[in-house]
């Protein structure tokens, strides 16, 4: 099953999608979808609304009569996970943590799948990618296993951890540097956990078409159940709590000489089965 955030009608909705349509779900959201008991049997029965015999036209929706939102436009928690692919590690000079790397993401950060990202030419002196997959909380989770912890994952999605790296790496805290106004992209849509192979599956990005990180999920140093049962640890995830796990080695600022975005170029990130998003960077 594949859930959205759309922008239709001067508000958004969430909804199930499949066959280039959209059922309409009784939430503003993915996240308030989430926070509803039954939210997983809500949504598989609502798309049955696809059936021609059974077609319900306030509900149906062609792809033409929406635009994709953040997946969760206002997650009550972001966490992100630095240092996570081995290669990528090696790429950026430090040690392989015994432990997760984290740090915190507001809420304003994010941009929709196919968003414009706005940025201001006095924050445009190092902007940077990174590519990533998102793990989304179904249910509440405090102290879990990592056995418990899979069963509380309600599915992935992508994440662009849009980065400043001279804000980044100005003190030896990150978060100032990876939370920039409407800029990492989230989304197109949430994919269930049966729909979604993380052992075979690519996260891949291309800056103006030019191919600049692959790396296979399954190279994760620390993956998606054991972010969760770790941070679970501390603080109670709740259902539309977002973990991104990470980037691979390819990043702007491992390159030498290092190349970081400007304006105009279109970033373009996509995880095998999740889809793909694409950004173009607009400096003003």
């Amino acid at each position: 099953m594949k859930l959205a955030t759309l922008r239709i009608d001067g508000s958004t909705r969430a909804a199930a999608l499949a066959d280039g349509s959209a059922v309409l779900l009784d939430a503003s959201c993915v996240g308030e979808l989430l926070a509803q008991e039954g939210w997983r049997e809500r949504a598989e029965a609502a798309l049955a609304d696809l059936d021609p015999d059974r077609l319900d036209p306030d509900r149906v929706v062609a792809e033409s009569a929406w635009a994709l939102a953040p997946l969760i436009p206002r997650p009550g928690k972001i966490f992100c996970v630095g240092l996570n692919y081995a290669a990528h590690i090696d790429e950026m000079g430090h040690e392989r943590p015994d432990v997760p790397t984290l740090f915190a993401k507001f809420a304003d950060a994010l941009a929709g799948p196919r968003d414009d990202l706005m940025v201001h030419a006095d924050a445009a002196g190092a902007l940077d990618y990174e590519g990533e997959l998102a793990v989304v909380i179904g249910e509440t989770a405090y102290r879990v296993d990592e056995d418990e912890a899979a069963s509380r994952i309600a599915g992935y999605a992508i994440l662009d951890d849009f980065t400043q790296r001279d804000a980044q790496y100005a003190t030896q805290q990150w978060l100032q540097g990876k939370t920039l106004q409407r800029t990492s992209a989230f989304g197109p849509w949430l994919a269930t956990p049966d729909e979604f192979d993380a052992a075979t599956a690519r996260v891949r990005t291309w800056v103006d078409g030019e191919l600049r990180q692959d790396a296979p999920i399954a190279d994760l140093v620390f993956p998606p159940a054991a972010l969760v049962a770790y941070v679970s640890r501390f603080v109670q995830l709740n259902p539309g709590d977002v973990i991104s796990t990470g980037t691979p080695a390819g990043v702007g600022h491992g390159m030498n000489p290092k190349t970081y975005l400007g304006d105009g170029q279109e970033i373009r990130v996509a995880i095998d089965g999740l889809g793909e998003q694409r950004n173009i960077l607009r400096i003003r």
